[in-house]
């Protein structure tokens, strides 16, 4: 029965937003009874409804093109009879220019329940739009995407933001939704997520008044004597302890103290702020600027706490890094050439080459497909120290070219890069064996990557960045790009 009702309603859909769009606004009660109509018609639609619901509203409720035209032949014509009526005539425009659902959108954002519905819708929009097959459908989801976002840019304003800490002792549903929105390490257990909000560990949420009790972005960060080069002293520690080096990280994975997880912290041993994991929780946000400010606010209140606080740095996954290497390594393997790698492009250097022929198994089988196959199976080198040894280096170059090098429009291809070095951040190291989860390893090839913030810099390497398409980068990331920089390039301008 709820099948067939929900599908009568998907077909009365013309017939119900036409009974919204047709109602008359006569006073506020008016207002917010069309408002829940609307709203909980929509939550009754599956998804495929909801798709065309979608598509219908965003075709028969946005723009009146008739008269958009006319408005700007007004417009143009306006110039002959002075500045003041130009401007007349631009208003006129703009207001045949707003879509009817605007309105309704403004209505609905005026009710304490109304923004978390839009920011859910726009999250279908954003899916309509991927699984959109007509170019018309198509740009009318960009146009109904593009003018929620607008009303999220103005309600979701930082100012109108409350930074909280989670605790152990917070409100346990929101705890919870610390540990349901983790996307970038899940959190495994009880004793995990005790772990990431308790000591020498900050959590970190922005909430809104409009959507209480929901973190709409969470910032997790480990205080450390020393900026982290992996994710596991960070998410294996159950305490603050130094990191060691990689070769020992394995040991101290085990070393777990479940006892000291309520450990006061030792304020001396604290002059890091390690930021190892941002989330966005809600997909209809996607594209209002929020985890700059989260950042920014967290680091004033962290200096509040520990003022003698000095270094701050992220530890970052590099998504879409082993992809990236596959793909190039399918593209020179179709190169000319027995070895696939005597293109202009030179994937591998020679030195690099030799080293790969030393683990050959099969004598007839070229470098590059050997290089792939241990890039595919990532975990199958991890015991063996000469495979570990010869790949540290090889992939420690080819990543560095991918955060430095590889860009799309001046900016980084790899959007985790372009987000902290939007903010202002060095791209300061790249660490192997870093994260050497299933998720790491496919992910990166194990590695993890630091961007320092330098307080005093971040305006103006964020400027250079945006402005100019330099990227801010130490020596230790420029050393290992000496066989792909231009002779006598300079830092940044890659």
């Amino acid at each position: 029965m709820q099948i067939r009702a929900m599908t009568s309603e998907a077909q009365d859909i013309p017939q119900f937003l036409h009974s919204i769009f047709s109602s008359p606004d006569l006073g506020s009660g008016a207002k917010e009874n069309k408002c829940k109509r609307f709203c909980s018609y929509y939550r009754t639609l599956d998804t495929n409804s909801r798709a065309a619901f979608l598509s219908h509203l965003a075709q028969q409720y946005s723009y009146n093109l008739d008269t958009v035209v006319q408005g700007a032949s007004h417009l143009v014509s306006s110039q002959e009879r002075g500045e003041a009526f130009m401007v007349k005539s631009l208003e006129r425009l703009r207001s045949v220019m707003t879509p009817r659902y605007q309105t309704l959108f403004q209505q609905i954002g005026h009710f304490d329940w109304g923004v978390k519905f839009l920011v859910d819708m726009r999250a279908d929009v954003l899916n309509a739009i991927t699984n959109s097959m007509g170019e018309l459908d198509t740009a009318n989801f960009h146009a109904l995407s593009r003018h929620l976002k607008e009303l999220f840019s103005l309600w979701f304003a930082v100012g109108f933001f409350d930074l909280e800490r989670v605790t152990w002792t917070s409100p346990c549903d929101v705890v919870q939704k610390i540990s349901d929105y983790e996307a970038v390490h899940p959190i495994r257990s009880w004793t995990d997520l005790r772990q990431r909000v308790g000591s020498y560990r900050r959590c970190y949420v922005f909430t809104h008044h409009c959507m209480p009790r929901e973190p709409i972005v969470v910032l997790h960060t480990a205080l450390t004597s020393e900026i982290s080069n992996n994710i596991h002293n960070i998410i294996h520690n159950p305490r603050f302890r130094a990191n060691t080096a990689e070769s020992q990280f394995q040991q101290q994975q085990q070393q777990q103290n479940l006892s000291s997880l309520e450990d006061e912290e030792d304020p001396s041993q604290i002059t890091t702020a390690v930021f190892y994991s941002i989330t966005s929780t809600q997909k209809g946000l996607q594209g209002v600027e929020l985890g700059n400010y989260l950042i920014k606010s967290v680091v004033r209140r962290l200096q509040s706490e520990f003022p003698h606080l000095a270094q701050f740095s992220s530890l970052s996954p590099i998504p879409g890094f082993r992809d990236w290497l596959i793909g190039h390594i399918n593209t020179q393997l179709n190169s000319a050439g027995s070895d696939g790698n005597s293109s202009s492009q030179q994937l591998l250097t020679a030195a690099e080459m030799q080293s790969l022929r030393a683990l050959q198994q099969q004598s007839d089988s070229s470098v590059l497909e050997t290089f792939k196959q241990l890039v595919q199976q990532s975990n199958s080198w991890l015991p063996d120290a000469d495979k570990v040894l010869t790949m540290k280096g090889i992939l420690l170059r080819l990543c560095a070219r991918y955060l430095y090098l590889e860009k799309r429009r001046g900016l980084a291809l790899n959007p985790v890069a372009n987000f902290h070095l939007t903010n202002g951040a060095v791209l300061w190291r790249i660490n192997f064996l870093a994260d050497t989860s299933i998720r790491g390893l496919n992910q990166s090839c194990g590695l993890m990557v630091n961007y320092r913030y330098y307080l005093d810099d971040t305006e103006s390497n964020s400027q250079n960045y945006l402005l100019h398409h330099r990227i801010s980068a130490s020596p230790a990331v420029l050393e290992l790009l000496q066989h792909d920089l231009p002779t006598g390039s300079q830092n940044g301008e890659s």
